[in-house]
């Protein structure tokens, strides 16, 4: 009986019965621990032969390595962090949270992991210093630049890796990810004048933001081209909040003389631009022209398209940014970790040609009249 169970017992395959360790691995290669290790890690001085032999060995014996150990090993955490301010976007900004899952998804296929760390604006620069100091994270990603920026200026000072989402005026090379902010508000300023708009307001982010200062560059350089005299009555600094973009439209829309077409150089902003406009009772484009860099979500309840200057979409931004963190921990040069998308519009509803009498004009005011006396 005893022969007969044996025989009828299910084979030992010690790839699906054992948890092969990388010794094992780096055994059944003919290969030394250190090089089957630097090779699952993708460090570039393992040759490409190499990395894609050991890859399928790990995948054909089920290799999954120790986290603990790996860490132990490594000093690494397999995490990447991203500080969030989170008062900056009141967690409003659909785009953003389209790059966090392509990141997430990206990293994840590296065998990494995305760590949001939400933090205050003023405590910021603090929680960089410390999430560095603690070695809490392998990489740092740095979003909303600055065009004078502290948190960029402490990570190269302190050589800890990083990736920022947007580039700076630092004049040491850093990696980046970025988009060409100042062609996409140009082309969109030269799509209002071709329709024949001439008074274009413009509602844009603080100018310290640094896709912000070159969208705004965008957007002059193409009234000057025109010959357009700027009218800095219709050009207004707006916070990013969607009830700050409302304000600053309501404000463009109540003027003696309001503008033909508008540029919201944000999706945050333009949300509250766009609700301003319809809450005036306008129609885009008959009584305005209107575009919004970014676009806006496609969840949001609209009854027409928005004219927009877009880019590669949230996720694939993310799943790029993934594959440069990883090559900026396999030591990759800086020089070949920059990426400059180029914008490109996407017509919509909500603009066209421009409407000499333009948008209706704010309602005078009601005067009094005296009844005059009776004798």
């Amino acid at each position: 009986m005893l022969q007969s169970t044996l025989e009828f017992a299910p084979k030992f395959r010690p790839e699906h019965d054992v948890k092969v360790n990388l010794k094992a691995l780096a055994a059944s290669l003919g290969l030394s621990q250190t090089t089957v290790s630097r090779a699952l890690g993708g460090y570039p001085d393992v040759s490409e032969t190499t990395r894609k032999r050991v890859a399928e060995a790990a995948q054909r014996l089920g290799y999954r390595p120790d986290p603990l150990a790996r860490r132990l090993a490594t000093g690494r955490t397999d995490t990447v962090g991203l500080v969030f301010p989170f008062s900056a976007t009141e967690f409003g900004d659909h785009r953003l949270g389209e790059v966090v899952s392509g990141l997430s998804e990206g990293l994840s296929a590296h065998g990494m992991d995305l760590s949001i760390i939400p933090v205050r604006p003023e405590r910021e620069l603090e929680t960089y210093q410390r999430v560095i100091d603690g070695r809490r994270v392998d990489a740092l990603i740095v979003a909303w630049t600055r065009v004078h920026d502290a948190r960029i200026r402490l990570l190269q000072r302190r050589g800890f890796p990083f990736l920022a989402y947007g580039r700076t005026d630092s004049p040491v090379p850093y990696p980046w990810f970025d988009a060409d902010n100042e062609a996409g508000a140009r082309a969109a300023a030269e799509r209002l004048i071709a329709f024949g708009h001439r008074r274009i307001g413009f509602i844009h982010a603080p100018l310290d933001y640094n896709f912000a200062a070159q969208r705004h560059a965008g957007f002059f350089a193409a009234l000057r081209d025109a010959g357009i005299a700027p009218d800095h009555g219709l050009i207004l600094e707006s916070p990013l909040s969607r009830a700050s973009g409302y304000k600053a439209m309501t404000a463009l829309l109540g003027l003696s003389a309001p503008p033909t077409a508008v540029l919201a150089d944000n999706n945050l902003t333009g949300l509250g631009v766009l609700r301003a406009v319809g809450d005036k009772g306008l129609k885009m484009p008959r009584d305005i022209s209107m575009i919004v860099y970014d676009g806006v979500s496609s969840d949001a309840p609209l009854p027409y398209t928005v004219t927009a200057v877009q880019q590669l979409t949230g996720e694939e931004a993310g799943h790029v940014m993934a594959e440069q963190v990883i090559a900026i921990l396999a030591g990759k040069p800086v020089h070949e970790l920059h990426h400059l998308g180029q914008p490109v519009i996407e017509a919509g509803d909500t603009d066209g040609p421009v409407d000499v009498a333009g948008p209706p004009a704010p309602p005078a005011p009601k005067r009094r009249t005296r009844r005059r006396a009776v004798s």
